[in-house]
Protein backbone atom coordinates (compact mmCIF):
# COMPACT_ATOMS: atom_id res chain seq x y z
CA UNK A 1 0.00 0.00 0.00
CA UNK A 2 1.42 3.38 -1.01
CA UNK A 3 1.43 5.94 1.80
CA UNK A 4 1.25 9.70 1.36
CA UNK A 5 4.69 10.81 2.55
CA UNK A 6 5.95 14.26 3.49
CA UNK A 7 9.67 14.95 3.29
CA UNK A 8 11.33 17.88 5.05
CA UNK A 9 14.97 18.96 4.92
CA UNK A 10 17.94 18.59 2.54
CA UNK A 11 18.15 15.54 0.30
CA UNK A 12 21.77 14.86 1.26
CA UNK A 13 21.25 15.11 5.04
CA UNK A 14 21.00 12.22 7.53
CA UNK A 15 17.55 10.63 7.28
CA UNK A 16 14.99 10.16 10.04
CA UNK A 17 11.75 8.24 9.56
CA UNK A 18 9.09 9.92 11.72
CA UNK A 19 5.92 7.98 12.59
CA UNK A 20 2.96 9.91 13.95
CA UNK A 21 0.49 8.72 16.57
CA UNK A 22 -3.15 7.65 16.42
CA UNK A 23 -5.45 10.10 14.58
CA UNK A 24 -2.38 12.05 13.45
CA UNK A 25 -0.64 12.66 10.12
CA UNK A 26 2.87 13.15 8.80
CA UNK A 27 2.71 16.94 8.67
CA UNK A 28 2.68 17.03 12.47
CA UNK A 29 6.48 16.68 12.21
CA UNK A 30 6.88 19.76 10.00
CA UNK A 31 7.32 22.32 12.77
CA UNK A 32 9.95 20.20 14.55
CA UNK A 33 11.77 19.63 11.26
CA UNK A 34 11.73 23.29 10.24
CA UNK A 35 12.59 24.89 13.57
CA UNK A 36 14.85 22.30 15.21
CA UNK A 37 16.09 19.81 12.60
CA UNK A 38 16.57 21.93 9.50
CA UNK A 39 19.77 20.07 8.59
CA UNK A 40 18.10 16.64 8.87
CA UNK A 41 15.98 14.91 6.23
CA UNK A 42 12.71 13.96 7.95
CA UNK A 43 10.57 11.42 6.11
CA UNK A 44 7.06 11.52 7.59
CA UNK A 45 4.30 9.33 6.12
CA UNK A 46 0.59 9.37 6.87
CA UNK A 47 -0.17 5.93 8.31
CA UNK A 48 -2.84 3.68 6.80
CA UNK A 49 -6.28 5.08 7.61
CA UNK A 50 -4.84 8.52 8.37
CA UNK A 51 -4.49 11.79 6.49
CA UNK A 52 -4.14 11.43 2.74
CA UNK A 53 -3.00 7.79 2.77
CA UNK A 54 -5.49 5.08 1.78
CA UNK A 55 -8.13 4.47 4.44
CA UNK A 56 -8.95 0.93 3.32
CA UNK A 57 -8.17 -2.00 5.68
CA UNK A 58 -6.35 -3.97 6.89
CA UNK A 59 -4.97 -1.79 9.70
CA UNK A 60 -2.90 -4.25 11.76
CA UNK A 61 0.63 -3.69 13.06
CA UNK A 62 1.91 -6.02 10.35
CA UNK A 63 0.27 -4.03 7.58
CA UNK A 64 1.58 -0.76 8.97
CA UNK A 65 5.07 -2.27 9.01
CA UNK A 66 4.73 -3.50 5.43
CA UNK A 67 3.56 -0.08 4.24
CA UNK A 68 6.37 1.70 6.09
CA UNK A 69 8.93 -0.71 4.66
CA UNK A 70 7.78 0.42 1.22
CA UNK A 71 8.22 4.07 2.33
CA UNK A 72 11.79 3.27 3.40
CA UNK A 73 12.50 1.59 0.07
CA UNK A 74 11.19 4.63 -1.82
CA UNK A 75 12.54 7.50 0.25
CA UNK A 76 15.66 6.34 2.12
CA UNK A 77 18.35 5.08 -0.27
CA UNK A 78 21.04 2.61 0.68
CA UNK A 79 23.67 5.31 1.16
CA UNK A 80 21.46 6.96 3.83
CA UNK A 81 21.24 3.81 5.92
CA UNK A 82 21.29 2.99 8.75
CA UNK A 83 18.83 5.72 9.76
CA UNK A 84 16.97 6.76 12.90
CA UNK A 85 13.29 6.01 13.49
CA UNK A 86 11.25 8.26 15.79
CA UNK A 87 7.72 7.22 16.75
CA UNK A 88 5.08 8.91 18.88
CA UNK A 89 2.45 6.99 20.87
CA UNK A 90 0.89 4.39 18.53
CA UNK A 91 3.68 5.29 16.12
CA UNK A 92 6.16 4.24 18.79
CA UNK A 93 4.58 0.81 18.98
CA UNK A 94 4.78 0.54 15.20
CA UNK A 95 8.39 1.77 15.22
CA UNK A 96 9.52 -1.05 17.53
CA UNK A 97 8.01 -3.62 15.19
CA UNK A 98 9.42 -1.93 12.11
CA UNK A 99 12.91 -1.98 13.62
CA UNK A 100 12.55 -5.69 14.32
CA UNK A 101 11.53 -6.30 10.71
CA UNK A 102 14.31 -4.18 9.17
CA UNK A 103 17.15 -5.09 11.55
CA UNK A 104 20.09 -3.22 13.06
CA UNK A 105 21.86 -2.91 9.70
CA UNK A 106 19.03 -0.64 8.52
CA UNK A 107 17.82 1.05 11.72
CA UNK A 108 20.55 3.00 13.53
CA UNK A 109 18.38 3.70 16.57
CA UNK A 110 14.91 4.36 17.94
CA UNK A 111 13.49 7.41 19.69
CA UNK A 112 10.13 6.42 21.19
CA UNK A 113 8.03 9.38 22.38
CA UNK A 114 5.57 8.14 25.03
CA UNK A 115 5.07 4.87 23.13
CA UNK A 116 1.65 3.24 23.57
CA UNK A 117 1.69 -0.55 23.65
CA UNK A 118 0.73 -3.27 26.09
CA UNK A 119 -2.24 -1.17 27.24
CA UNK A 120 -4.79 -2.52 29.70
CA UNK A 121 -7.47 -4.12 27.47
CA UNK A 122 -10.40 -2.85 29.55
CA UNK A 123 -9.05 0.71 29.37
CA UNK A 124 -8.37 0.39 25.63
CA UNK A 125 -11.96 -0.75 25.10
CA UNK A 126 -13.29 2.18 27.11
CA UNK A 127 -11.21 4.76 25.24
CA UNK A 128 -11.98 3.25 21.83
CA UNK A 129 -15.69 3.17 22.60
CA UNK A 130 -15.69 6.74 23.90
CA UNK A 131 -13.76 7.99 20.88
CA UNK A 132 -16.24 6.41 18.46
CA UNK A 133 -19.17 7.80 20.44
CA UNK A 134 -17.69 11.30 20.20
CA UNK A 135 -16.05 10.92 16.82
CA UNK A 136 -17.31 14.13 15.20
CA UNK A 137 -17.93 17.71 16.33
CA UNK A 138 -20.41 20.50 15.68
CA UNK A 139 -17.71 22.87 14.45
CA UNK A 140 -14.00 23.72 14.61
CA UNK A 141 -14.34 25.37 18.03
CA UNK A 142 -15.74 22.13 19.47
CA UNK A 143 -12.92 20.15 17.86
CA UNK A 144 -10.39 22.57 19.31
CA UNK A 145 -11.86 22.21 22.81
CA UNK A 146 -11.77 18.42 22.52
CA UNK A 147 -8.09 18.51 21.57
CA UNK A 148 -7.28 20.69 24.57
CA UNK A 149 -8.98 18.10 26.80
CA UNK A 150 -7.25 15.12 25.16
CA UNK A 151 -3.55 15.77 25.76
CA UNK A 152 -3.09 19.02 23.83
CA UNK A 153 -3.44 21.29 26.86
CA UNK A 154 0.10 22.69 26.52
CA UNK A 155 0.45 22.64 22.73
CA UNK A 156 1.05 26.18 21.37
CA UNK A 157 -2.00 27.85 19.82
CA UNK A 158 -0.30 28.18 16.44
CA UNK A 159 0.25 24.42 16.19
CA UNK A 160 -3.33 23.64 17.19
CA UNK A 161 -4.57 26.18 14.63
CA UNK A 162 -2.46 24.44 12.00
CA UNK A 163 -3.91 21.06 13.00
CA UNK A 164 -7.43 22.43 12.60
CA UNK A 165 -6.63 23.94 9.21
CA UNK A 166 -4.90 20.86 7.77
CA UNK A 167 -6.56 17.88 9.39
CA UNK A 168 -10.17 18.80 10.18
CA UNK A 169 -12.65 18.15 7.36
CA UNK A 170 -16.35 18.56 6.69
CA UNK A 171 -18.32 15.33 7.04
CA UNK A 172 -21.37 14.15 5.14
CA UNK A 173 -23.56 14.54 8.24
CA UNK A 174 -22.97 18.30 8.39
CA UNK A 175 -20.46 18.08 11.23
CA UNK A 176 -16.64 18.06 11.18
CA UNK A 177 -14.06 15.43 12.05
CA UNK A 178 -10.42 14.51 11.64
CA UNK A 179 -9.15 13.09 8.36
CA UNK A 180 -8.97 9.60 9.86
CA UNK A 181 -10.95 6.38 9.36
CA UNK A 182 -12.85 5.74 12.59
CA UNK A 183 -12.56 1.98 12.14
CA UNK A 184 -8.78 2.26 11.72
CA UNK A 185 -8.57 4.20 14.99
CA UNK A 186 -10.64 1.59 16.83
CA UNK A 187 -8.41 -1.15 15.43
CA UNK A 188 -5.33 0.71 16.65
CA UNK A 189 -6.64 0.64 20.22
CA UNK A 190 -7.05 -3.13 19.84
CA UNK A 191 -3.48 -3.45 18.57
CA UNK A 192 -2.13 -1.34 21.43
CA UNK A 193 -3.81 -3.74 23.88
CA UNK A 194 -1.66 -6.60 22.58
CA UNK A 195 1.39 -7.51 24.70
CA UNK A 196 4.23 -5.02 24.40
CA UNK A 197 7.30 -5.78 22.30
CA UNK A 198 10.78 -4.77 23.42
CA UNK A 199 13.08 -2.86 21.08
CA UNK A 200 15.29 -5.27 19.15
CA UNK A 201 18.49 -6.28 20.90
CA UNK A 202 21.41 -4.26 19.60
CA UNK A 203 19.33 -1.30 18.42
CA UNK A 204 20.04 1.77 20.60
CA UNK A 205 16.73 3.08 21.91
CA UNK A 206 15.59 6.10 23.89
CA UNK A 207 12.17 5.80 25.54
CA UNK A 208 10.61 9.11 26.56
CA UNK A 209 8.01 8.85 29.32
CA UNK A 210 5.66 11.86 29.44
CA UNK A 211 5.13 12.32 33.15
CA UNK A 212 2.00 14.48 32.91
CA UNK A 213 -0.01 11.63 31.36
CA UNK A 214 -2.44 9.76 33.62
CA UNK A 215 -3.03 6.92 33.12
CA UNK A 216 0.39 6.42 31.62
CA UNK A 217 0.83 5.02 28.13
CA UNK A 218 4.25 3.61 29.02
CA UNK A 219 3.72 0.84 31.55
CA UNK A 220 6.06 0.11 34.42
CA UNK A 221 6.08 -3.52 33.24
CA UNK A 222 7.55 -2.40 29.92
CA UNK A 223 10.18 -0.28 31.65
CA UNK A 224 11.13 -3.13 33.99
CA UNK A 225 11.46 -5.51 31.04
CA UNK A 226 13.69 -3.01 29.23
CA UNK A 227 15.88 -2.69 32.34
CA UNK A 228 16.11 -6.44 32.74
CA UNK A 229 16.56 -7.48 29.09
CA UNK A 230 17.81 -4.39 27.21
CA UNK A 231 19.87 -2.56 29.83
CA UNK A 232 22.79 -2.16 27.42
CA UNK A 233 20.72 -0.54 24.66
CA UNK A 234 17.66 1.21 26.15
CA UNK A 235 17.76 4.60 27.87
CA UNK A 236 14.67 5.96 29.63
CA UNK A 237 14.10 9.72 29.76
CA UNK A 238 11.32 11.07 31.96
CA UNK A 239 9.97 14.33 30.56
CA UNK A 240 7.89 16.87 32.45
CA UNK A 241 5.33 17.29 29.67
CA UNK A 242 2.09 15.98 28.24
CA UNK A 243 1.58 13.24 25.69
CA UNK A 244 2.36 15.43 22.66
CA UNK A 245 6.08 15.31 23.43
CA UNK A 246 7.39 16.74 20.15
CA UNK A 247 5.04 19.73 20.46
CA UNK A 248 5.39 20.21 24.22
CA UNK A 249 9.19 19.88 24.36
CA UNK A 250 10.68 20.20 20.87
CA UNK A 251 14.16 21.01 22.22
CA UNK A 252 14.29 17.71 24.10
CA UNK A 253 12.88 15.80 21.14
CA UNK A 254 15.31 17.28 18.64
CA UNK A 255 18.23 16.74 21.00
CA UNK A 256 17.42 13.07 21.43
CA UNK A 257 17.06 12.60 17.68
CA UNK A 258 20.40 14.33 17.03
CA UNK A 259 22.08 12.21 19.69
CA UNK A 260 20.74 9.07 18.07
CA UNK A 261 21.89 10.21 14.62
CA UNK A 262 25.40 10.57 16.04
CA UNK A 263 25.30 7.22 17.88
CA UNK A 264 27.81 4.61 16.84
Amino acid sequence: MHLQTHVFGPADAPSVLAIHGLTGHGRRWESLAAAHLADVRVVAPDLIGHGHSPHLPPWSYDHHVDALTAVVDEHIPAHARPFVVVGHSFGGAVAVRLAAALGADVVRGLVLLDPAQGLDPAWALQVATDSLTHWDYADADAARAAKRAEGWADVPDALLDKEIAEHLIDLDNGRVGWRVAAAAAATAWSEMARPFVLPPAGVPTTVVVAERVDPAFVSEAFLRACAAERAESVEVVRADCGHMVAYDDPDLTAGLIRAMIGHR
